[in-house]
């Protein structure tokens, strides 16, 4: 599975929200497995939008063809904008699905790894990370993947921003030394997304 993740900085809000409704034409495309965003929580003119495609052909053919098209609406009302696309590797928790209507909330960490330590940063979000999230109350499910130069996006999908929160106040700090993340991280960035239900296609 393909998964694009998208990043904004929205200068018109109403035209880039009625824009993003376009997007709803997505489901008759080969491939497409489904999309969804909304705003960040720490900066309320930055969009955030998740896109998964079956796989790297599928999303090819669709940018050639249709994407065009349904983007068009949105010129205009962003600038600033950061595509990534990254190979899902697998699942935080279990049975990832690329579904949003169940959650409230979207984690967005974005990791550079250095070379010589993928194979233990890999391994850690495996046997330290995952089980820890998978564990706490609110976490719906989640996706690791993997981009060229080391680069590593981890999604998960929380029922709502105060059981994240307290996910974080807890355990992070003691699970970053297990897993020793310091060490393994060239740089790190992310983010919290409050989720448009009106964006998921």
């Amino acid at each position: 599975m393909l998964v694009k993740w998208i990043r904004c900085t929205v200068v018109d809000r109403r035209g880039f929200e009625r824009g993003q409704r376009k997007w709803a034409g997505l489901p008759g495309e080969p491939g497409f497995r489904g999309q969804g965003g909304g705003w960040s929580r720490r900066r309320p003119d930055v969009a955030h939008v998740v896109a998964f495609w079956e796989s790297r052909a599928f999303y090819d053919s669709f940018m050639a063809r249709s994407h065009d098209r349904l983007a068009a609406a949105q010129v205009g009302t962003f600038k600033d904008a950061q595509v990534k696309l990254f190979e899902y590797r697998f699942d935080v928790k279990t049975g990832f699905e690329p579904r949003f209507t169940d959650s409230d909330l979207l984690r967005i960490a974005l990791c550079r790894v250095h070379e010589e330590r993928v194979e233990h940063f890999t391994l850690m979000q495996e046997k330290v990370w995952n089980p820890a999230m998978a564990g706490s109350p609110g976490m719906i499910r989640g996706m690791f993947g993997e981009a060229p130069e080391q680069e590593f996006l981890i999604l998960s999908m929380w029922r709502a921003a105060a059981e994240h929160g307290k996910y974080r106040t807890e355990r992070i700090e003691r699970l970053a030394l297990r897993a020793q993340t310091e060490a393994d991280i060239a740089a790190l960035s992310g983010d919290i997304v409050d989720l448009e239900p009106s964006w998921t296609v």
